[in-house]
């Protein structure tokens, strides 16, 4: 993805907007997965003070931004990891022990989309959420690998997710909540 475009796409999707639908409570542990810059990790990070939010990135560059973002904000539960989302154990997190994933903009990157959803499957709790915000087929992002929301939908139901409701993700991206049964 364009670097401009990473660093600016909290102007086409609006994360504590987001989050605030995904319900995230106090106390919970949270994963976003593919973090980028940071923008839901740090929101993530406010919402939950006494939780613990991990924002795992595979570009370095982009996690020592978020390390210096993180620390401008004096926010002492995000911690940042370097990982592949796309392995399984990639994450570096435990079986079991997420109450909440958060993917935002990563599925037209990921090639391994199966192992994917499998990861977040181990890492999340039963009943544990995830928030999936990505590119609508009609956004400005312009690139056939945009995975449309009937596709996503059914990588996720596939492994055994059932879908809870969509929210409004602004109007280049849809979103969707999905449960670990």
């Amino acid at each position: 993805m364009h670097r401009s475009l990473v660093y600016n796409i909290h102007m086409f999707s609006d994360p504590l907007k987001n989050l605030k639908a995904f319900d995230l409570r106090e106390g919970d542990v949270v994963a976003d997965l593919g973090a980028g810059t940071g923008y839901y990790s740090m929101a993530a990070g406010t919402l939950v003070p006494s939780g613990k939010v991990y924002a795992i990135e595979i570009v370095k560059d982009f996690l020592e931004t978020i390390k210096k973002r993180v620390a401008e904000a004096h926010l002492k539960n995000v911690e940042i990891l370097w990982g592949d989302i796309e392995k399984i154990g990639g994450t570096k997190i435990g079986d079991n022990v997420i109450d909440k994933v958060i993917v935002s903009n990563v599925l037209f990157q990921i090639a391994n989309k199966t192992n994917f959803v499998l990861e977040i499957k181990r890492i999340l709790k039963q009943k544990g959420g995830v928030l999936l915000i990505d590119w609508s087929e009609t956004s400005i992002l312009q690139t056939t690998a945009v995975v449309p929301k009937n596709k996503a939908r059914l990588m996720f139901e596939q492994e055994g997710f059932v879908f809870e409701r969509e929210i409004n993700a602004g109007t280049d991206h849809y979103g969707m909540i999905m449960v670990k049964e």
